[in-house]
């Protein structure tokens, strides 16, 4: 037997995560820093505890939630929802508070993309949430009031006005007491891209309000990325963060459909369609885009978040063969990036916590949390962020998207796209993927519905009530008139078939039994990968398997993993 592809357990699973690493001292302060292959292993705060995670978090704990259907988890969520309500400062960037391991305090625009999602998240469930509306409202035009405009085009060939608005920011860093200081940046480059992450929350705002500032501010941040900045070349292809180029694109196509433009959905497409290219078919996404030697790259699963989000985005604008891409990245590395087995994880429960470093259970409590840096067949521990903060907090939301289009509706057919176990109010659907080709549907109610068939589903045919049937054909959706208490199956051949693919510089051995890979060859280490034949010997790594040194002061150059 073969693990099956269950949504609904990750999200609980992400779900304890996160109401379980945070800092009652703190009201339920987020701890980013998770240090699993130290011993004892802890949790440490750092200051993006108080400036993206409690924006990602919020999102990605209601996501869950949402999938769930519980209010289990809501008095975390409130004091992520009091956290963001702290903090704000002139033109109303939120900043973040003055912890003891908090150095300067400063807003990064790069992070208003992680806040500014989380308060629409707000508008959504408390549309009466005044302070809400006057911190989204008043953060919207305060950075509109911050950026440069290019009106004037000045060259050897004269003075020409620009055409369309042109935004961008002084900086990547507005520091409390000082403002714009151009000898202060992040250090991460990329200016340009990492600031215009907030597009996707920018136009999201617009569709939810009708805000027309932050229509004319993500107008003005696409036209300067995809212009002046020449961060793209014209096949779209770049150099750098997967995970901004990608959260940007977005926001482009999403921009383009709610303005009609259509040279916005191509070029948001174009990226998309780049990335595609250097990530794997089961969705391996690599962190950068040719800044590395390929085999030093690993996969961010904010980036496999990003891809399944523009697949979304890109399905609404008509092209629906990105589900495909939805389906396969959901339900095999996505999954296999979340964090099930502790067993390697050294605890010292006897030792007291001190402040901002937690040493109680981390084994139980980092169970559900998702890797930063994936090789396509383990978790690597090796990565300082082996288990990411960041990631746990969007890998939610694009968990809640891939379940919001298992079944979705379109010219009245109610369409399974993505096969797993799943109940709306008119239909039970029911997946025994990878162990049997077979899909089934039961009505619960009158209705049209049916299938999206992939080319995996091999000798695909269809059953109404134990009878073989001939359905009505939509493109590449099988589909019929349903009364209460059918039965609707699809059946097809399912059997591993072993595909050859270069991920990371490494030639693999995968096997596929349809959407699914149950195994890769050669086989990880240590948080071994793609083990999902329930009869085969398991892989599990012990406390030996890893020696941790490291300093005090955290961070990617103060510590090391070294493999026996």
């Amino acid at each position: 037997m073969y693990s099956e592809f269950n949504p609904i357990e990750s999200a609980a699973l992400v779900h304890h995560y996160i109401t379980n690493m945070v800092d009652k001292q703190f009201d339920n302060l987020p701890y980013w820093l998770l240090l699993p292959n130290k011993k004892p292993a802890e949790a440490a705060h750092c200051r993006v505890d108080d400036a993206e995670l409690v924006g990602s978090w919020y999102e990605g704990l209601a996501s869950a939630m949402e999938m769930l259907g519980t209010n289990e988890g809501d008095d975390v969520k409130q004091s992520l929802r009091r956290h963001l309500m702290k903090s704000w400062g002139e033109h109303g960037l939120r900043f973040c508070e003055k912890y003891p391991w908090t150095h300067t305090v400063h807003s990064s625009f790069h992070e208003m993309g992680y806040i500014l999602p989380a308060l629409n998240k707000i508008t959504e469930e408390y549309p009466d949430d005044e302070e809400n509306e006057k911190r989204t409202s008043e953060l919207i035009r305060g950075m509109r009031s911050l950026v440069i405009e290019r009106k004037v085009r000045t060259f050897w060939s004269g003075d020409s006005e620009e055409d369309e608005p042109i935004y961008e920011f002084p900086n990547d860093v507005y520091l409390k007491e000082g403002g714009f200081d151009l000898t202060r940046h992040t250090g991460r480059g990329e200016q340009s891209i990492r600031n215009a992450v907030m597009l996707q929350a920018l136009v999201r705002r617009y569709e939810l309000t009708g805000d027309e500032v932050a229509l004319d501010l993500a107008t003005g941040i696409a036209n300067y990325v995809l212009g002046t900045s020449r961060y793209f070349n014209y096949k779209m292809e770049f150099f750098g963060h997967v995970h901004s180029a990608v959260w940007f694109a977005c926001g482009l196509v999403k921009l383009g459909r709610l303005t009609d433009n259509e040279e916005y959905i191509l070029k948001g497409k174009g990226i998309y369609d780049y990335v595609r290219s250097i990530s794997s078919s089961f969705g391996w996404v690599p962190e950068y885009a040719q800044w590395h030697p390929v085999e030093e790259e690993h996969c961010e699963t904010c980036c496999i978040r990003d891809m399944i989000i523009c697949a979304h985005e890109l399905i609404a604008c008509g092209y629906e063969e990105y589900m495909q891409d939805m389906n396969l990245f959901i339900r095999n590395q996505f999954i296999e990036n979340q964090v099930r087995y502790t067993g390697y994880v050294v605890c010292d429960n006897t030792r007291d916590d001190v402040l901002g470093i937690t040493y109680k259970d981390i084994d139980k409590r980092m169970v559900g949390g998702f890797t930063g840096g994936s090789e396509p067949n383990s978790i690597s521990l090796t990565r300082f962020r082996s288990i990411a903060g960041c990631c746990v907090g969007t890998a939610p939301v694009a968990l809640k998207c891939a379940w919001d289009n298992v079944i979705t509706e379109r010219n009245g057919v109610l369409t399974v796209n993505i096969p797993c176990n799943k109940t709306t109010d008119k239909l039970e659907l029911k997946s025994f993927i990878p162990n049997e080709g077979k899909i089934i549907l039961i009505a619960k109610a009158d209705c049209k519905a049916g299938f999206r068939i992939y080319d995996y589903m091999k000798n695909c045919i269809f059953i109404l009530n134990g009878k073989e049937i001939c359905p009505e054909k939509d493109g590449c959706v099988n589909y019929l008139s349903l009364h209460e208490g059918d039965i609707f199956e699809a059946r097809f051949d399912i059997t591993t078939k072993i595909r050859k693919e270069t991920v990371r510089g490494t030639e693999f051995e995968v096997y596929w039994r349809g959407p699914d890979v149950v195994k890769i060859t050669p086989e990880g280490d240590h948080v071994r990968l793609y083990q999902r034949d329930s009869e085969a010997e398991p892989y599990y790594p012990t406390p030996d398997d890893v020696e941790y040194t490291g300093a005090a002061n955290y961070g990617p150059t103060q510590q090391k993993v070294v493999t026996k």
